[in-house]
């Protein structure tokens, strides 16, 4: 009898799933999390909102009020919108209906491994270009690839994770315009930057951009995301969305975090903005450490201790980072969430005193 795992395609046996090693600690910035809960005002007012509905009836099927809500809260039009279950939900709706076998997907390297991983399941041909020295976007490059091998879909995550890059709209421009295929961005950290695409939607027609509730908005929890594209182009996706995919409760936080956003959770995005720059600053000035430049609430650290071993002793003191030292062009390097203001200055210390350490 056939081995059944014979049945499986040969590129998904050839991968490993996503994970991440179950390591616990009391300062956790290992995952780019939001380290400020939710507002109180907001969970009141969700809660009551909750309570007044029947939890035994399923939620609309079309979320249209929701959708109203996020179109307007971004800057785009109802038709363009679709939510779910998290971005990655949203990634992986898009690339069910944009990729197959022999499709060509032109990702930046290194970047989110989600991206390769769900292209490569779907059969695609996932064709890397390395980032420059500096860590940045190879906007000659990713054209050059794009064109000439007739990609079928091109991902950018901006600010890029994991090493906090941005791209810019003239250079997101030239991409789009560039090749006949789809330009997928993902705004995952856009909060964080200072800029968004979505302004460009209506100029290019083959862009479609992701946004998530996990980051900025305090919601990594509940599991929201939502694309926006043209009409046309997300209709064709939704088709690949699963009914009823996004729950009543996580639509509910949903529409009360945009409501209360520029009141409750501007001001957080604000401070972790500020924590991000206190932070940089503090870890620069620890000999063997070079923090590099990010537009995120996370940033790489290059370090001249081997990254393991630098992750092993953080752990220690109760402090968990991401050793990224395995992804392309990264073998020196830690990425570091934003913490709290109390949690950075303890990273700090405890990153001052192992260096020292190290050096004795």
């Amino acid at each position: 009898m056939r081995d059944p795992i014979e049945t499986v395609k040969p590129a998904v046996r050839a991968i490993s799933a996503y994970s991440l090693l179950p390591h616990r600690a009391s300062i956790k910035i290992n995952q780019n999390e939001n380290p400020f809960d939710m507002p109180d005002e907001i969970k009141t007012e969700v809660t009551k909102r909750l309570a007044s509905r029947p939890w035994s009836r399923y939620p609309d099927f079309v979320a249209s009020d929701l959708l109203e809500q996020l179109a307007a809260f971004a800057g785009w039009i109802p038709d363009g919108t679709l939510a779910g279950n998290g971005s990655n939900e949203m990634i992986q709706a898009a690339l069910a209906v944009l990729v197959g076998p022999g499709v060509k997907v032109v990702i930046p390297e290194p970047t989110f491994t989600l991206y390769r991983q769900i292209a490569t399941i779907f059969g695609a041909e996932v064709i890397s270009v390395p980032l420059t020295g500096r860590l940045s976007f190879d906007i000659p490059a990713l054209i050059d690839n794009a064109s000439r091998l007739h990609a079928g879909v091109l991902i950018l995550c901006s600010p890029n994770n994991p090493t906090g890059c941005r791209i810019e709209d003239q250079d997101l421009i030239n991409i789009a315009n560039a090749f006949d295929g789809i330009v997928i961005v993902d705004e995952a950290y856009h909060e964080f930057s200072g800029n968004s695409v979505v302004k460009l939607l209506k100029e290019l027609p083959n862009l479609i951009v992701l946004r998530t509730f996990s980051k900025a908005m305090a919601m990594a929890g509940l599991r929201v995301g939502y694309l926006l594209a043209s009409p046309a182009l997300a209709r064709e996706v939704h088709k690949a969305t699963l009914p009823y995919n996004l729950n009543f409760v996580s639509s509910t936080v949903a529409r009360v975090a945009c409501e209360r956003y520029e009141t409750n959770l501007r001001p957080l995005v604000q401070e972790i903005i500020a924590e991000r720059e206190r932070l940089m600053a503090s870890i620069s000035q620890i000999s063997g450490l070079d923090p590099v430049p990010s537009h995120a609430n996370f940033f790489l650290v290059k370090s001249a201790l081997k990254p393991q071993k630098l992750f092993e002793e953080l752990l220690d003191r109760d402090i968990l980072v991401r050793n990224v030292s395995h992804y392309p062009m990264l073998g020196d390097c830690l990425r570091l969430s934003v913490g709290t203001p109390q949690e950075n200055d303890e990273v700090v210390l405890a990153l001052q005193d192992i260096i020292s350490r190290a050096g004795a």
